[in-house]
C-alpha cells in the first residue's frame, strides 16, 4: 500500500515534498538513473520542484511513465497534464507544484535542466 500523500488542506511545503520524494521512489522501482529533485521555490512560479531522471531505453522511458501515473493514482494524484512522446525521448509529468521529467540520456544533455537551474538546491532524496 503506498503512503498516503496529504490533500491540499495540508501544509503547502510538505505536499510537495511528498510528491517529490513519492515519484522519486516509484521512478527508482523502475530503474530508472540520475534521480534529481531541485527545489526551485523563490525561484519560479511554475512549480516548487523539479525531478529528472534518465532511462536507458524507451520501455523503460514507459515504465517509469505509467508507474509514476498509476502510483500517484492510487493516492487520489493525477497530473494536470503530460507533453512529450515515448519516442521523442522526454516526457513531462506536470502535477502543479512538482513537474516531473523523464529523458533518454541524449534528451537529458540537450535540455541541460540542470544547468539552466544550476541556482536551485537539491532536494535530499533516499534513492
Amino acid at each position: 500500500m503506498p503512503k498516503a500523500i496529504n490533500q491540499p488542506t495540508t501544509d503547502k511545503d510538505e505536499r510537495f515534498l511528498q510528491i517529490t520524494h513519492r515519484i522519486a521512489e516509484i521512478s527508482a522501482e523502475k530503474k530508472a538513473r540520475d534521480i534529481r529533485a531541485l527545489d526551485l521555490r523563490g525561484l519560479t512560479l511554475v512549480a516548487d520542484s523539479f525531478i529528472l531522471c534518465t532511462a536507458t531505453s524507451e520501455l523503460q522511458l514507459k515504465a517509469v511513465f505509467n508507474a509514476v501515473i498509476e502510483g500517484l493514482k492510487e493516492v487520489g494524484i493525477a497530473p494536470l497534464r503530460t507533453e512529450g512522446t515515448f519516442r521523442d525521448g522526454w516526457l513531462l509529468m506536470d502535477y502543479g507544484v512538482v513537474i516531473f521529467h523523464i529523458f533518454r540520456e541524449k534528451a537529458r544533455e540537450f535540455y541541460d535542466l540542470e544547468g539552466m537551474w544550476g541556482d536551485a538546491p537539491d532536494i535530499p532524496l533516499s534513492v
